[in-house]
């Protein structure tokens, strides 16, 4: 750390005495940590076990047997959870700590060898007939009550990615492009629920005190699903775009409030980054609607978005300022 240019600005009335002290103290110490690091390289391994996996069943399913796989398979998945529910601490509705440093790794491959052994035992057998919902509601349930009990909000973001599926959110990106789906009303607006749901959980995870810190996960996941499904709305119910842009603006408009009030940076640029691309629809459908004959409303519309985006960038950065104007060097 450059030592002699925190001292310049203590000399200039910049730094404290204090944050100086802290800076010194910092500096002495090289030690580097690692955590996120080591975590990183954890979940990524664990992601590549459980791709391989996938893949070895998908490869070799007539080779190996089909049997032999779902056996194998839920043998692991058992294993892990067995493993976990035997360290477990207590539930409490407050944060609990893990009771190792391997515990979390192994929850979530447990969590996901599940997905994998349920996933395919509905694909070969149809253990749940035709009713594929099932296939993804009853994992649902186990990958939440996991989370809560684990305290574990990986798993929580599994359990919050299956609510999707089951609400007909998760579609293969070529299923959508074969059916064209992409504009489906249906899907909007269950989108549209998912977000309002996941909001709702957010509320009660405050206000009961229960695994309040889980309503990080929710807002973030809620933030986004809630945006897109109403930008969709907007482009797809065409003949009322207006009054989605009015409920996008609300929504926007109390997200920045709530940014501002918490000093929350990340969900100021996520809503202005959304009401921007809403108002850029708007302006492009009013042009459309204009119908000119010329070439000069393009131009129009080129102008608008260029200063908008400056406009936006310059705003951004006064609130990043306005934000952080009150920390210190800790």
């Amino acid at each position: 750390m450059d030592t002699p240019l925190f001292e310049q600005l203590h000399n200039e009335g910049l730094v404290s005495a204090e944050e100086l002290e802290r800076v010194r103290v910092h500096g002495q110490s090289r030690n580097i940590s690692v955590h996120w690091d080591l975590r990183t390289l954890l979940y990524l391994s664990i992601l590549l076990l459980t791709g391989g996996i996938g893949i070895l069943l998908y490869k070799n399913a007539d080779t190996i047997g089909h049997a032999t796989l779902v056996i194998l398979t839920g043998l692991l998945a058992a294993t892990c959870l067995a493993y976990c529910f035997r360290l477990a601490k207590p539930y409490s509705n407050a944060m609990v700590e893990s009771p190792n440093v391997w515990f979390d790794y192994i929850l979530l491959l447990g969590c996901l060898l599940l997905l994998a052994f349920v996933g395919y035992m509905q694909f070969q057998y149809h253990v749940f007939g035709m009713q594929w919902g099932l296939a993804t509601f009853i994992p649902m349930l186990f990958l939440f009550a996991f989370a809560y009990y684990f305290d574990h909000k990986g798993v929580l973001g599994l359990a919050i990615t299956n609510l999707g599926a089951w609400l007909g959110i998760a579609v293969a990106p070529m299923q959508l492009i074969r059916s064209q789906q992409m504009g489906n009303g249906d899907l909007i607006i269950n989108g549209i629920i998912l977000g309002i749901l996941l909001h709702l959980f957010m509320w009660l995870s405050n206000n009961f005190n229960v695994k309040a810190h889980f309503a990080t996960v929710y807002r973030n996941f809620g933030v986004h699903v809630l945006f897109i499904a109403l930008i969709a709305a907007m482009a797809h119910f065409d003949n009322v775009y207006f009054l989605w842009f009015l409920i996008i603006a609300g929504v926007a408009a109390l997200y920045i409030y709530s940014a501002i009030a918490q000093s929350s940076f990340y969900y100021l640029v996520v809503t202005a980054l959304y009401g921007y691309v809403a108002a850029g629809y708007l302006v492009v459908r009013f042009v459309i609607t204009l119908g000119f004959d010329s070439i000069f409303p393009i131009y129009l519309v080129f102008i608008y978005f260029i200063l908008s985006a400056i406009g936006l960038v310059r705003v951004l950065m006064r609130y990043n300022k306005l934000l952080k104007q009150n920390d210190s060097v800790q």
